[in-house]
């Protein structure tokens, strides 16, 4: 299982790549493997202004629908419209080709709230 060293994690199995006060999203390789083949992402919070644990979207797969949650509070800036017509993206590249979106951070100490690697490698049991 893929779990990047560089990436926060939550609880929900969204990981979270910071490049500034930019932040990329996306589900784990954990959270793909669980859900099975990816079928549609579905994301219409673009533009909006969410807080921390909100949900900006839903994932589709064979096995189920999940919401997926914000890890920090931010405003959605962009989604990866890749996904629309390539969903599958996320099962077989969940951490470059297979993000979801992009945010403008309001606040960086909610970062600190985040799981590292390690910490998450831990609550999967991995």
């Amino acid at each position: 299982m893929n779990i990047p060293d560089k990436l926060k994690f939550t609880r929900e199995h969204e990981w979270v790549r910071i490049e500034g006060d930019i932040a990329f999203v996306g589900i784990t390789d954990y959270a793909q493997g669980e859900l099975g083949d990816i079928v549609y992402v579905e994301i219409e919070s673009v533009g909006q202004n969410l807080q921390k644990d909100d949900v900006f979207g839903t994932v589709e797969a064979v096995k189920a629908v999940s919401e997926l949650f914000m890890p920090i509070s931010g405003e959605v800036l962009a989604l990866n419209d890749e996904l629309e017509t390539q969903p599958e993206t996320v099962n077989s590249d969940p951490y470059k080709g297979g993000w979801m979106i992009k945010i403008k951070i309001f606040d960086s100490k909610e970062l600190d709230q985040l799981l590292d690697a390690d910490a998450y490698k831990l609550l999967i049991g991995a």
